[in-house]
Parts: structure tokens; sequence; C-alpha cells
């Protein structure tokens, strides 16, 4: 079973950009490279089961093991140390980036309240997006019962375009609802 997303950016994406973009090869075509999803658990410097609990959600969301961040340097005024686990971050390639992508822009992001479309201005000039959520109940791998706070996190989708234009328009076409 190939995935939805990939066969129609396959079949559908890759030639349409090639047209739009006059490119004369089909590898120059830009890609999703990978996405990184980070959630930021600030809360861990002083109660470490909320870091746990962070890890087990982010898990969920993506399907693969979360790598815990640990903090870089010493703040005291927020009673952190250098080498404190203070957040979960996970990369997702390939087929279960598709996946998650898929389910980002079909399931998760409609659920948001009021929501009229994502930020045209996320870009960051190389071709890469960066999205942020502001809390983990869109997801449908979430039960609301089980949640004890809300958290945010920050999605970045990674692509090989070389400017903003490109880059937008191979989201675009993927079906990321960008606000008019």
């Amino acid at each position: 079973m190939t995935n939805r997303l990939k066969e129609k950016f396959t079949n559908e994406i890759t030639p349409s950009m090639m047209e739009k973009f006059n490119y004369t090869s089909i590898m120059q075509t830009p890609q999703v490279d990978k996405i990184v999803i980070n959630m930021g658990v600030g809360d861990a410097v002083t109660n470490a089961k909320n870091l746990d609990k962070a890890v087990e959600e982010l898990a969920l969301i993506s399907g693969q093991k979360p790598l815990v961040t640990k903090a870089k340097k010493s703040i005291a005024g927020f009673r952190l140390r250098e080498g404190m686990p203070i957040g979960a971050k996970v990369t997702l390639r390939g087929e279960r980036m598709y996946d998650f992508l898929d389910k980002l822009v079909s399931v998760s992001l409609p659920r948001v309240r009021d929501f009229r479309g994502v930020s045209n201005k996320a870009f960051d000039g190389r071709g890469n997006y960066t999205l942020g959520v502001r809390e983990q109940l869109i997801f449908p791998e979430i039960d609301f019962d089980d949640v004890d706070k809300v958290r945010g996190m920050d999605i970045v989708i990674v692509t090989t375009a070389n400017t903003d234009e490109e880059s937008k328009e191979l989201l675009t076409q993927l079906g990321m609802p960008f606000s008019k």
C-alpha cells in the first residue's frame, strides 16, 4: 500500500511544478525532505512527569519515539541548568512523513478553533515552512480525557525548494490551507 499524498506528488504535483517553473529535469522539482516536530516543555524543570507525558503524546501523534532535548546552557532566572531535559522532538522522513503531512492537512488543521488558514509569512527564505500549533488536541490520536495539560508544538516542514515561492506552490498543491 502506497501513500495517497506521495502518489499525488509523483503523478500530479511534479508535472505541474515542472510546467510552472520551467524545470528541465524531474530532479529539479522541490520535494518535502523531512518534517521536524518540536515540543518545548518548560515546566519539566519543576515537574519531570510533565516531560514523560509530552513524550508519550508526541509518540502517539508522530508514530515514532521522540528524542528528549536538553538545555544547552544554564539560565538562573528560569531555574535551568545545562543538560536538564526540557523538551522533545521527532524527525519524520519518507513514508511516515507523508502520512503525517496528509493527516495534518486533511484532519488536524480543520479541527483548529476559528481556523482561517495558516500564515503565508512563515517561510524562512530558503523554502522551509514553520507552523505553530497551540494545542495537541487537534490530532485524532490524542484522547481528550487523558490530557492533563494543553501543550503546543512547532512543526517545521523542510523542503528542497530554493525559494519561498517554489516551496509555497509545493505545499499549496499538497493541500496546505494557506489563508487568503
